[in-house]
């Protein structure tokens, strides 16, 4: 249990508890510590996550609430009296196994920036009140049970919209830094990558032309989904992105050209979808490996499997099983025919011969 002399340190802003082997109910005791801007809890083992939200919804002046890898297996709480968090900026309650739909509170949560529900076992939809969430930069719901198509709500989100939307950001630093990875550590909201990422969901549907209004993404991954259709030439709009997964889903259709307009482009995938027609050549796409693109029988290219016809060539001749056959039989009947010739000239010979010696 945590340390009961902690909850005496009333001005306490930041505590990090993570990566211990704290286990039960959270102590309602942690609210009385009214000043803290900052609470990671992660990887421990307590349980009962609607009352844990329901004691630190009192700590008012929490910016960052880190509670993933706790709450296992619990169904994520629907209870729309859940309510405080006013400053929460960053909330990450991932990798928990969650069961349920994305609640209704989340709606309230009106500075939330950076949302990870990732590696639970989420399913509906994305409901429409995304877009209530005007600050949203980084939103991670991969690995869930999530279904249906992109909703218009994400894309109307305000913030991925334009780099100069970044004008109203808090500019003061978190008392701890946040992980995203061992590597990957981040003070300020503003230092976060512009990420959305819908992977290893149930999504469906076309991907939307609109999805270019996010013009301040960085990283967009929509990889193992039941996304079809062609990929959006609109997605060349998205010029600050450096991460673009197409990956493992049902695209059809050619690879644009304009895709070579996302120069900071450094992870690029669309392998596993039934894409056809050339890999570009030059440009930015061509800079990547032959295994962005595997998985795509109809693909050609210079270091693919498939090479493409050179521009007027005739295409290659193709022989059918029906064809080969049907040459084989005139082979034989030709040979037939030939060797009966052949059998009643030497008869008739042989006749002429035998009657000229009578």
């Amino acid at each position: 249990m945590i340390p009961e002399s902690i909850y005496l340190c009333t001005s306490l802003t930041a505590l990090r508890l993570a990566d211990n082997n704290f286990h039960g109910e959270l102590s309602p005791k942690i609210g009385n510590l009214k000043s803290l801007t900052f609470l990671s809890l992660y990887k421990n083992s307590f349980t009962n996550i609607t009352n844990s939200l329901q004691i630190l919804k009192n700590s008012k002046n929490l910016r960052a609430l880190l509670l993933w890898k706790n709450f296992m297996r619990e169904a994520v709480p629907q209870d729309k009296t859940i309510d405080g968090f006013d400053n929460l900026q960053v909330l990450g309650i991932h990798r928990c196994s969650l069961t349920g739909k994305i609640p209704l509170w989340l709606s309230n949560l009106r500075n939330l920036e950076v949302l990870i529900l990732s590696n639970n076992q989420l399913d509906g939809q994305i409901p429409g009140w995304f877009n209530h969430l005007n600050h949203i930069l980084f939103l991670d719901v991969s690995n869930n049970s999530l279904m249906g198509e992109i909703p218009t709500a994400l894309l109307e989100m305000k913030i991925p919209k334009s780099i100069k939307a970044a004008a109203h950001w808090d500019r003061s630093f978190f008392a701890l830094p946040i992980y995203l990875t061992v590597s990957r550590q981040y003070r300020l909201t503003s230092a976060f990558p512009k990420v959305l990422d819908l992977s290893n969901n149930n999504f469906t549907g076309e991907i939307p032309q609109d999805i270019s209004q996010l013009k301040a993404l960085n990283s967009l991954n929509l990889s193992f989904n039941r996304f079809y259709g062609q990929i959006p030439q609109t997605l060349c709009d998205l010029t600050n992105l450096q991460v673009l997964d197409l990956s493992s889903n049902l695209l059809t259709g050619t690879i644009p050209a304009t895709l070579n307009n996302l120069h900071f482009l450094s992870m690029f995938n669309v392998s596993n979808n039934d894409l056809e027609g050339p890999v570009p050549t030059d440009g930015q796409l061509s800079t990547f490996p032959d295994s962005s693109f595997d998985g795509n029988p109809k693909l050609c290219g210079s270091t693919l499997i498939h090479r493409c016809n050179p521009v007027g060539a005739a295409p290659d001749s193709i022989i059918t099983a029906k064809d080969c056959t049907n040459k084989v039989i005139l082979v034989i009947s030709f040979a037939v025919s030939f060797g009966l010739g052949v059998l009643y000239d030497q008869l008739v010979i042989s006749t002429f011969h035998f009657c000229i010696q009578m």
